[in-house]
């Protein structure tokens, strides 16, 4: 036992005289040490509950003759982090969640882990950690949110935002706006749509480190707390049998992610993360690995934002196993994988058939190739990112001409003001992971494009990142950022920009002699930051290598 580090020989009486003061007892001593590592809080509506899910968890290792120990991490919740600073921390307290899970599993060696996240950058930077620690390992979420219902319509998280364009043009006044405030997120859980955290979290089943349904399964619902009871079982049972986090995090077991992300139309931050996942686990995939994938795997889900279905339909419907099920019928992914409950395809095999209306069937699906798509151009050199199953067809190939902002504030005032007009494209630079710095989510800008009905004229380029909840013409994750002196930095208003997502191009229609003209103005220079921004900003690699830190 790894924890015999702690309780194994006379010299080991002082730790066990610690251990004693807890409550530990001679015949708990014996056994497997479990650590519950709990991202609960009590402001962020996705881990509100998780108090409730670890209980589950430590009373499933109990069952199974484990002892647990649980601890706490860090979680922003994106939505409360939106449009002020503190979003400039959100992707940035994933290295801090994997860093700080690291001290404490090595500080105090246990046998085991499982895993309680829910929202966008707890998920991948406890994977991370997983990783990193490489000890026998379980993921159970906290589940999805319910829909809310708005005017009689089923709405998530991102209509709320729409909502805000259409009130500033006075197509819904007060009363409609507090319906959509009371009405929107009506439950505990991960926001309802398939945005990040529903995306990651359906991703970690596909890669084969959670039990089915733990993408998909509300958070109300009781079927919840039995799969975290589950878990907290399975946990014991893989340490028995000796399955450790990197022996489930292999490279056919994340392309089965990948292949699920494409057919899922998931949020455009999965690939930030699952590139980070990869380095973190020494798995060589890159943004070309991702686009191959995309190519090949067709979408056969679309779910809010892209449409009016939910994770809880998407649940009803047989979960992510489903969408296994149906992308081996055509060979898309390798279920001869193993999981923390058997064979890929021993779980595949239970599940339902695609119902050709929530999970289409391959040969009517969505998309012929995956809801994710990488471009390059010389806007773009080493890559850029679009959820293309979310935009509309008329913008999927276009040349606009460029509004530039130098931060997303301005651009959301300039929307909202009606500034922006049919044939535009917004860009909006240094937002970057080092240029932000910490990547900030764009919720904002997009809905408000989409708000003002604009989503079928109007596109929107950056180098920082969108929200899952995002739709529309909008291209993330350019690289290199403006803070590197990447393209994007010397885009002026007027500039013709082309994008082409069937193509997978995206080009500033410029000459290069104009070019070499503005790249003699060089860029802005570094915004003054101190405390830990100052120091990721010192640290973070390029979005196009998963925005992790330099080794």
């Amino acid at each position: 036992m790894r924890s015999d580090l702690i309780k194994k020989g006379v010299d080991r009486t002082p730790h066990k005289a610690l251990l004693k003061s807890l409550g530990i007892t001679d015949s708990e001593m014996e056994k497997p040490f479990i650590a519950v590592v709990c991202a609960a809080s009590d402001y962020v509506p996705g881990h509100s509950h998780l108090h409730e899910i670890s209980q589950c968890v430590k009373d499933g290792i109990r069952n199974a003759g484990g002892v647990p120990f649980e601890f706490f991490t860090i979680g922003v919740c994106d939505g409360l982090a939106m449009n002020h600073k503190g979003m400039r921390y959100s992707l940035a307290s994933r290295e801090l969640i994997a860093d700080s899970i690291e001290v404490m599993l090595t500080a105090h060696p246990l046998d085991g882990a499982v895993f309680i996240p829910n929202c966008d950058k707890i998920v991948p930077g406890m994977i991370m950690a997983a990783a990193r620690l490489n000890l026998p390992s379980v993921f159970v979420s906290g589940g999805p949110m319910k829909a809310g219902c708005v005017q009689g319509r089923r709405v998530g998280y991102n209509e709320i935002y729409e909502a805000i364009g259409k009130y500033s043009d006075g197509e819904i006044g007060d009363e409609v706006l507090k319906d959509y405030e009371n009405n929107a997120c009506p439950t505990c859980g991960s926001c309802s749509g398939m945005y990040t955290a529903n995306s990651m979290n359906c991703l970690t089943e596909a890669i084969g480190l959670a039990l089915p349904f733990n993408g998909t399964e509300p958070a109300v619902n009781s079927a919840r707390r039995r799969i975290a009871k589950e878990a907290g079982e399975r946990i014991v049972e893989l340490y028995k049998q000796d399955i450790k986090a990197k022996d489930i995090l292999t490279k056919d077991n994340m392309i089965n992610a990948l292949a699920t992300d494409m057919a899922i139309g998931a949020s455009s931050n999965t690939v930030l993360h699952l590139l980070a996942i990869a380095h973190e686990a020494k798995i060589d995939i890159t943004l070309e690995d991702i686009d191959k994938v995309s190519r090949r795997v067709p979408q056969l889900a679309k779910l809010n934002p892209a449409s009016d279905v939910f994770i809880e339909d998407l649940n009803a419907a047989g979960g992510i196993q489903t969408v296994l099920k149906e992308l081996s019928r055509i060979g898309a992914v390798n279920t001869d994988v193993i999981t923390v409950t058997g064979t890929q395809k021993e779980r595949t095999d239970k599940a339902k058939d695609a119902d050709g209306i929530v999970v289409h069937k391959a040969e009517s699906p969505i998309r012929k190739d995956g809801g994710i798509a990488i471009l390059t151009g010389n806007l773009a050199e080493n890559g850029a990112v679009v959820k293309q199953g979310a935009v509309k067809p008329e913008m999927m190939s276009t040349i606009c001409t460029a509004k530039v902002f130098d931060g997303e504030q301005a651009a959301v005032d300039a929307i909202l003001g009606g500034v922006i007009q049919p044939g535009d494209v917004v860009v909006i630079r240094y937002e970057g992971p080092k240029g932000g710095p910490g990547m900030p989510e764009m919720l904002a800008p997009t809905a408000a494009i989409v708000g003002k009905g604009l989503d079928g004229s109007v596109a929107l380029i950056t180098d920082g990142r969108f929200s899952g909840a995002s739709r529309g013409a909008a291209v993330g994750h350019v690289s290199p950022e403006a803070a590197e002196g990447g393209l994007i930095a010397f885009v002026e208003d007027g500039d013709k920009i082309r994008i082409d997502i069937p193509e997978r191009k995206i080009q500033l229609l410029v000459d290069e002699t104009e070019l070499d003209r503005r790249r003699e103005k060089g860029i802005l220079p570094p915004k003054e930051l101190d405390g830990y921004l100052k120091r990721y900003a010192r640290s973070v690699t390029s979005s196009n290598t998963g925005a992790v830190f330099s080794d």
